[in-house]
């Protein structure tokens, strides 16, 4: 099991090389309030002063710390698993990832660096920053641990530090602590009360069981005469399930008068021994590093199956996206030549529905235009009322325009043909609405080939915008060719009345026999019920019924002594007047308006068939199929020139670096695989 932990160490280096932090690594991250002692349990862990000291916030910057236990007469190794030649100065040294290779033995030159750094990103005040400085040591007086010193909780601002430096301190330790896979190590000072332990807060708001909590009581030998913290070593003031661990460190004064780490820890033993002898071995720094050690393996150990499947499953994702991004260009003519014929084929195969890609949120391509032909136009000519915007007396004042001043004795056909091309008219709006519908679908089906049939057009700006430009062109081309054929269609109807057409014929037919059957039966009627003459009303009464003199003059009016003025008074009611609308219709003016209204709608729904069979096909004809059969040579005869091959192929400038950051990150997953795969199942146990 020992091995477990320098293979987490190979993993974090891994994924430090690449910058990213996708994979939640088993770690020990250490919290505790503002000069709570955290620094100084990581060095007693270490054995060595190499951590930055002083009053105030001091760690500004999450430092991720590496011990890794070597054999005293082991030579130096660099990170590739060759051996420096270079003698061995000194049994402990450190390096850092920033320095790449630069190994340091003076740990004095270690904690310089470490304040350098932490100046460097943030700031020589008392900013933070969440940018970790990573610190590997290797040493025979370590254990193998990784661990990481965060920033100690703070409540009031100082120095240049933001007014919301609590909530930034915050929000740094959770980022680290809510990871599942991390061993907190919540430092409390003794001569504190532990219910007032920030670390112990923050620590059970993201592990509230205290599954992967440790406590860590400093300070032991600083607490007020008489008291002592043998309640709270013991779990009797706040239990934690992995346990409290008492530790002594260095007092100020002894760091200034150079006291070793070794010194320190025999002291503490000392003190352990005289202050709590039932509890002294199990408390103290070395006591501490034996089960930080024992409890990361054991996590580790717990953490590592599912981390070995997640870094698959991440590697898959990550080739996919890879392949997504395509290879760099090589032949730039294949190159562009590929793509353009690979669009045409997909914007035809979206039409005709054998994409690879089938949407399923929504109709596309030529489902959409089936659509829109049967259900869109189909519906919409079916609701144009063959009679609509005709009402009696436009069809009455029709027939009586077309009769001229002589008084007809039949419907004139005139005015049949005046009133069903006035109707057919209606019929141009929808078609022609019909082929701009067509024409916006054929218009977003470019899109749908972009987004989801020719991905690699996404890698290609330019070559897209070129390609969408040329289809629009073209679609913009055939868009009046096509209108123009519609609006023939609608005027060849408007051309020629055929009024001996076999549907009209047989309609007209069938009409005749209902009109004569109709007018048999009123003239049977009529000699019950009035007089022959007086039901004719003499021939002036005849003209009178048939003509417009009762339509337009009430009774009392036409007699000449009806009151003062009365010719007078009649004659402007003829001009005025000519066809009064709240008048009842004498019985030949309402059969006449009712063979009229029964030939246009007969006629009307004859062309209207005519119409809804003929659009589409000169929209197919004229735009889909036309569309269709030009766009590949279309395609190639405007962009498939060597003058713009370099400017149509020129990637957009993320997606280099996006394929070398995908690759770069496929290489680390894969790596850490092989990392995790060479692990022994003896390992594990």
């Amino acid at each position: 099991m020992e091995a477990l932990i320098p293979v987490i160490n190979k993993l974090q280096d891994v994924f430090n090389t690449v910058g990213a932090d996708i994979i939640q690594l088993p770690q020990i991250a250490v919290v505790g309030t503002q000069s709570s002692g955290k620094s100084s349990v990581l060095e007693s862990l270490v054995g060595r002063d190499l951590l930055p000291r002083g009053t105030g916030i001091v760690t500004r910057r999450p430092l991720i710390l590496q011990l890794v236990h070597i054999d005293p007469g082991d030579t130096r190794k660099n990170e590739d698993g060759g051996r420096h030649h270079k003698p061995l100065e000194g049994e402990e040294w450190g390096k850092f990832l920033h320095t790449k290779t630069k190994i340091y033995t003076d740990f004095d030159e270690i904690r310089q660096e470490i304040e350098t750094e932490t100046e460097r990103v943030s700031g020589n005040n008392k900013g933070i920053s969440d940018e970790p400085i990573h610190l590997k040591i290797f040493s025979p007086h370590v254990v193998n641990l990784t661990l990481v010193d965060l920033p100690g909780i703070t409540k009031v601002p100082v120095g240049d530090q933001p007014k919301d430096i609590e909530v930034q301190i915050r929000d740094l330790i959770l980022k680290h602590i809510s990871n599942p896979n991390c061993i907190i190590l919540a430092v409390t000072a003794a001569n504190t009360d532990m219910a007032t332990s920030e670390a112990l807060k923050v620590a059970r708001e993201v592990d509230p069981d205290g599954r992967r909590t440790l406590a860590v009581v400093t300070k032991l030998d600083l607490m007020d005469a008489g008291t002592d913290a043998m309640d709270v070593l013991m779990g009797r003031v706040i239990p934690v399930k992995l346990g409290l661990i008492g530790v002594v460190n260095r007092s100020q004064l002894d760091i200034n008068n150079k006291k070793s780490v070794a010194d320190a820890i025999r002291d503490e033993y000392a003190f352990l021994q005289k202050k709590y002898p039932s509890l002294a071995n199990r408390n103290g720094t070395k006591y501490l590093a034996r089960t930080l050690n024992r409890l990361l393996m054991h996590h580790i150990r717990d953490c590592l199956p599912e981390l070995k499947t997640r870094i698959n499953v991440l590697a898959a994702q990550y080739q996919s996206l890879l392949s997504s991004y395509g290879e760099p260009v090589d032949d730039q003519s294949a190159t562009l030549l590929q793509l353009i014929t690979k669009f045409a084929t997909e914007y035809c195969n979206t039409i005709e529905g054998t994409a690879k890609y089938i949407e399923t949120a929504e109709l596309c391509g030529g489902a959409r235009i089936c659509y829109i032909f049967h259900e869109t136009f189909g519906r919409t000519l079916e609701s144009v009322d063959p009679l609509g915007g005709l009402s009696t007396i436009d069809i009455l004042t029709a027939i009586r325009n077309a009769t001229g001043p002589r008084p007809s004795l039949f419907v004139p056909e005139v005015s049949f043909e005046l009133l069903v091309k006035k109707q057919v008219k209606r019929l141009e709006e929808p078609s022609l609405r019909c082929v701009e519908l067509v024409h916006e679908e054929m218009q977003r089906i470019i899109q749908h080939c972009s987004n989801y049939s020719t991905q690699e057009l996404q890698r290609f700006p330019k070559l897209h915008e070129a390609i969408v430009e040329v289809v629009t062109s073209l679609l913009r081309k055939r868009l009046p060719i096509t209108n123009e054929m519609v609006h023939n269609l609608v005027a060849i109807e408007l051309a020629y009345i055929n009024t001996k057409h076999p549907d009209f014929a047989d309609a007209c037919g069938v009409m005749n026999n209902n009109i004569e059957e109709q007018r048999r039966n009123r003239m049977r009627e009529l000699p019950t019920a009035v007089p022959r003459d007086k039901a004719a009303g003499g021939p002036q009464g005849e003209q009178d019924g048939t003509g417009t003199w009762r339509g337009m003059l009430k009774r009392g009016e036409e007699a000449p002594g009806s009151g003062p003025g009365s010719p007078l008074k009649g004659a402007v009611n003829l001009l005025d007047v000519p066809v009064p609308v709240a008048r009842k219709l004498s019985s030949r003016e309402q059969r006449d308006c009712e063979v009229i209204e029964r030939l246009i709608k007969s006629y009307f729904l004859i062309v209207r068939k005519n119409i809804q069979d003929s659009v589409p096909k000169a929209v197919m004809h004229f735009l889909v199929n036309h569309v269709k059969d030009s766009l590949q040579s279309e395609l190639v005869g405007q962009l498939y020139k060597s003058g713009l091959l370099n400017d149509l192929l020129t990637e957009s400038e993320d997606m280099a670096q996006r394929r070398k950051e995908a690759a770069d990150m496929l290489q680390a997953l894969q790596k850490a695989s092989q990392v995790i795969a060479e692990i022994r199942e003896t390992h594990l146990w």
